[in-house]
């Protein structure tokens, strides 16, 4: 019995010992960027064009480059991801074509981004003829994002227990009335969380939208769907990079990541404040 409470005991330090020393990791990022990219935002830098090559002036395009783009994401993902989970988890049989498909998603979850912003060329920019533009960027990043939306939410789906849907099928509902009025009321907070998260991850990818319609200096808004933009995360990456005076716009690329960590930031907290809310108008 000694030996049992000593394993325990053991077990749980060793995971608080992990998950502090991840804690502690992050605050040093934290404290790292903030203290080195607080100094540079202001009113200006948030909404004034780039200018000199973006040794002067502020961000606004990429800010928006960015949000128009994980809209677009939003758009394709969240419809398509959460449709193909209902499918999967409530309707489709369970054989060895819905596994494979199964399997299949929990693969291209896996897939290094750069082999999407490839795909995103081929397909979006040439075969479709979008051109590099903030559609094909969006598309790119909604098909990334897809994995990573149909496995939370038949997550989620999973989690309602099966007599809810009995409940509602013993009373005559159909089987669409049973998901809508029984299990999506309860799933929805976790496929919504899910999919937040995986929007928050698509706003920081570079290599999607490296070769699909990102541009480095574009000193005015995009004026359509089918425009050129900046984005934060590849603007960060040349800024930090590729840059002829990498020493001088260094303070404007850390004020960029702290931007960009803040979008980030509110989007996660959207996910927090939605799933809050949810649970309780549901528990209500």
């Amino acid at each position: 019995m000694k030996a049992r409470k000593f394993k325990e005991i053991f077990g749980f330090n060793i995971l608080r010992l992990c998950v502090g020393i991840v804690i502690f990791i992050l605050i040093i990022i934290l404290y790292d960027i903030t203290s080195k990219g607080i100094g540079v935002i202001s009113w200006k830098f948030l909404t004034a064009m780039p200018k000199n090559g973006m040794t002067e002036g502020g961000i606004l395009p990429a800010i928006v480059g960015t949000f128009l783009v994980t809209v677009i994401t939003a758009l394709l993902s969240i419809p398509l991801g959460m449709g193909c989970a209902i499918y999967l988890n409530e309707y489709a049989r369970d054989n060895k074509i819905t596994r494979l498909i199964r399997m299949s998603i929990r693969n291209l979850s896996g897939v290094p981004s750069i082999v999407y912003g490839l795909f995103g060329v081929i397909l979006f920019v040439q075969m479709m003829n979008l051109g590099t533009c903030i559609l094909s960027a969006g598309f790119t990043l909604g098909l990334m994002t897809l994995p990573w939306t149909i496995t939370a939410s038949e997550e989620a789906l999973k989690n309602v227990p099966n007599s809810y849907r009995e409940g509602a099928l013993a009373l005559g509902a159909t089987k669409w009335q049973a998901i809508k009025t029984n299990v999506l009321p309860y799933a929805i907070p976790g496929m919504l969380t899910g999919t937040i998260l995986g929007l928050s991850r698509a706003a920081g990818e570079t290599a999607p939208i490296l070769f699909t319609g990102a541009a480095f200096f574009l000193p005015f808004l995009p004026k359509s769907l089918s425009s050129q933009f900046m984005a934060l995360p590849y603007h960060l990456y040349i800024m930090s990079t590729q840059h002829h005076a990498v020493s001088k716009v260094r303070p404007i690329a850390y004020g960029t990541a702290l931007v960009l960590i803040a979008l980030v930031f509110i989007m996660n907290l959207c996910a927090v404040i939605v799933r809050y809310r949810l649970r309780k108008i549901k528990m209500e």
